[in-house]
């Protein structure tokens, strides 16, 4: 009787069925792209348009000009750092000097313990290697009069002087070289950005750049018509100071006299009326008493962004004169032309 078990699937014939299957559909797909790709052939991006580029490089501009106060806070920092360890080593060596002075008074006190067969003690005492315990052993030689045992007490307290000195002057110089490299990240970044910047500028065409130029502010002083006076004879001068500046280059890092960057302007404007303000916008809006926007007047400070990394001198009339960005100059702007952020009276 013949068998009518089911032959068993061939597994070697599924697999080659299902290769064959997803040659086919790839194959399928293949053709398809061609015939979208030949119907459609490819074409060039369409040229930026001008509104898109500003707004682009307007937030460039806005992240160089944070990193410029970062710049210039470091810098700022640098120099502080810089001039308290030169202080600290000049104490240092002021500390040195009297303790020579000491050392060579105690030489001749160990040159009379030696002859009294008593100097062991004091040579041990003299090279040892930390102050305090030098100062707690220095009681201890009963041998000594009271004036060899106050010039022992000195020579220790100065030790134990100078290495706090030293110690003091090493952290500086610790926080000193850290700071250089934060000055040197964000140097980094500024150029990135500004770097970023120019080559969108250059994917638009000159008449559009040129545009984008006039757009700006302005410098014509005919600007500041009916502009109100300034409520102080310093605000006076730190608003003549910012006027004289209209059309100087925008330069990051720079506090003139030929270049300002926005907080630079701000500096030199208000230490020419006798006030010294801080170097950073970051550290300007705590500069002074917080005001209103509505009680704005000629010589106050006007804060933008949310990381409050730009700054104008408000001149009456709904207008600052700031210096906006790099390939601009000191000018002329409405007041609500950025997103404020703070207004400060600084006297």
């Amino acid at each position: 009787m013949a068998s009518h078990r089911k032959p068993r699937p061939n597994p070697l014939a599924a697999v080659t069925a299902r290769a064959t299957t997803r040659t086919a559909v790839t194959l399928a797909t293949a053709a398809a792209a061609s015939v979208t790709v030949f119907a459609h052939p490819g074409h060039a991006d369409p040229r930026p348009t001008a509104a898109g580029v500003k707004s682009q490089v307007d937030q460039l501009y806005q992240q160089a000009e944070a990193a410029t106060q970062d710049y210039d806070g470091a810098v700022a920092e640098t120099a502080a750092l810089q001039r308290q360890a030169t202080e600290l080593q000049q104490q240092a060596a002021r500390t040195q000097a009297t303790m020579t002075t000491l050392q060579t008074r105690l030489g001749a006190v160990a040159a009379a313990q030696y002859r009294g067969g008593g100097v062991d003690p004091l040579i041990q005492l003299l090279t040892s290697a930390h102050p305090d315990d030098f100062l707690q052993r220095a009681g201890s030689l009963s041998r000594l009069s009271s004036s060899e045992q106050e010039l022992l007490t000195q020579y220790g307290s100065q030790q134990r002087t100078l290495d706090q000195q030293q110690s003091a002057a090493t952290g500086r110089l610790t926080e000193l070289q850290a700071t250089q490299q934060r000055i040197s990240d964000a140097r980094a970044q500024v150029q990135a950005k500004l770097a970023a910047a120019r080559q969108l500028l250059g994917t638009l065409s000159q008449a559009q750049q040129a545009a984008l130029q006039q757009a700006g502010g302005s410098t014509d002083p005919a600007a500041q018509t009916a502009a109100a006076p300034a409520p102080s004879g310093r605000a006076a001068a730190a608003v003549a100071f910012a006027r004289a500046q209209l059309g100087k280059p925008y330069v990051w890092g720079a506090v003139g006299p030929d270049a300002f960057d926005c907080s630079g302007l701000i500096q030199a404007a208000w230490s020419a009326a006798g006030v010294s303000l801080p170097r950073t916008t970051y550290d300007q809006i705590n500069a002074g008493q917080r005001i209103p926007v509505s009680q704005l007047q000629p010589g106050d400070l006007v804060f933008y962004y949310s990381g409050v990394s730009h700054v104008g001198i408000y001149v009456g009339n709904h207008q600052i004169i700031h210096a906006p960005h790099p390939g601009a100059s000191v000018e002329y702007a409405p007041v609500d032309e950025m997103p404020i952020s703070g207004t400060v009276r600084p006297a």
